[in-house]
């Protein structure tokens, strides 16, 4: 179990659901933590099987990479989150072969839907290719004046250092029993010179942290969980909470450091404004590539003839 047990999961998997919505149990799917990996015709391992459809390591490199680094890191520690998407992509892999069996590709509507889909791929393309932003924007002087006029905007949210025990709860039938236990480590964490760590060592079902003595490491407070957010704030440094209950089980939490929320400084945000105002150049100059397109041919639009669609479509 890893320390997701505390942190919300991260909001760029909710595509995950879809693995639910259409009823596909982990039981469907077997873990290839205990297989031998197989390989496609392609030399590519397949990391998990639905049948004949399988996703092979090159997905899920294709996932990883395209989420932002500290995403990718939390994702990489993160298993269940990660078989939930393997079994989200089974599935849409199984769905588009009943629909490719069914000739649905060849549906006018969907084939107009890909037209259109492939036009506007093809033309952001393009007009990405004609209008790079130099490598050389912005510079370090834009850079800083940019950073000058918005920094009074520009916060870092808290951020906290928890250590937790965590006991799970199996069944609601165990709920009262391991309400009793928490409680109890709650009394022994609170008092004099109690041993948190050794505590959360000993204790702690949450096995990734429990060997880091409990400790889960700095969060900002949007990514604990519901039921820690509010309490967390009200803890003082050294403080040990009394067992929290969330989906997954008990929290019994200690702060350990507490950083408030301040202005960003200029290295926190260089490389993201960076970013931002190489996108808002490229959008600028995206926009006079297309006007100067316009401007190079005579441009006429026929009135009556809009008008006659219009009235058509009332």
């Amino acid at each position: 179990m890893s320390r997701r047990v505390v942190l919300a999961g991260a909001g760029a998997l909710a595509v995950l659901v879809v693995a639910v919505a259409l009823g596909l149990r982990s039981g469907e799917v077997t873990s290839t933590a205990d297989a031998m990996p197989a390989v496609n015709a392609a030399g590519s391992e397949a990391v998990a099987r639905l049948g004949d459809l399988q996703v092979d390591a090159k997905d899920v490199k294709a996932l990883l990479e395209q989420l932002p680094a500290a995403s990718q890191q939390q994702l990489r520690g993160d298993r269940a989150a990660l078989e939930t998407w393997l079994r989200a992509r089974l599935a849409e892999k199984a769905l588009y072969q009943q629909a490719e069996a069914k000739g649905w590709s060849q549906r006018p509507e969907v084939q107009a839907q890909t037209r259109a889909a492939v036009e506007q791929i093809v033309l952001r393309s393009y007009l990405s290719s004609m209008t790079q932003v130099p490598q050389s924007y912005p510079s370090e002087a834009e850079l800083e004046q940019a950073y000058e006029a918005s920094k009074a905007s520009v916060q870092v949210p808290a951020v906290y250092r928890l250590s937790q025990i965590f006991l799970s709860v199996p069944d609601e039938q165990a709920a009262d029993s391991v309400r009793d236990q928490a409680l109890a480590l709650s009394k022994r964490a609170h008092a004099a010179g109690a041993d948190f760590a050794e505590l959360a060592r000993t204790y702690s079902q949450d096995q990734g942290s429990a060997a880091r003595g409990g400790d889960i490491g700095p969060q900002p407070l949007a990514q604990l969980l519901p039921e820690a957010r509010g309490v967390v704030p009200k803890l003082k440094v050294g403080e040990v909470s009394e067992p929290l209950r969330s989906s997954l089980g008990f929290h019994i939490i200690k702060l350990t450091e507490a950083q408030p929320a301040r202005v960003a400084s200029f290295d926190d945000v260089r490389g993201q404004l960076r970013e931002a105002l190489r996108a808002q150049r490229q959008e600028q100059l995206a926009k006079a590539y297309v006007d100067g397109v316009l401007n190079s041919g005579t441009l006429s639009i026929d009135g009556a003839a809009l008008n006659q669609v219009l009235e058509g479509q009332r």
